[in-house]
């Protein structure tokens, strides 16, 4: 699967640890955010001024340093795996709520 700009921060770093890098390197400080479980790689790019399609390839080479981007998503969804895939789908409110509950 490759990391797309729809996918939220926080869903991100915590499937694909070695994207805490380049988030790092990118002078993103989104590692620890309370905002991160809220934004995604798009509006992260976005308020961050770094540019998008380049940012989107070096964390997809990080996340999949061999290429194959199928061996990170077992399934085929393309959903995060376990508790992290709550908040691609739910209201403000409640991925607040997960968060909170969560310690983010």
């Amino acid at each position: 699967m490759r990391i797309e700009s729809t996918q939220l921060v926080d869903d991100v770093m915590r499937r694909w640890p070695a994207t805490i890098r380049l988030f790092l390197d990118h002078r993103m400080h989104c590692v620890g955010c309370p905002i991160a479980c809220f934004h995604t790689i798009d509006d992260a790019c976005r308020e961050h001024d770094v540019d998008l399609t380049d940012f989107l390839d070096d964390i997809s080479a990080a996340a999949h340093p061999d290429g194959n981007a199928s061996l990170a998503d077992p399934d085929g969804s393309g959903a995060p795996q376990g508790a992290h895939g709550l908040f691609s789908q739910t209201s403000p409110r409640r991925a607040a709520t997960a968060c909170a509950a969560r310690g983010s």
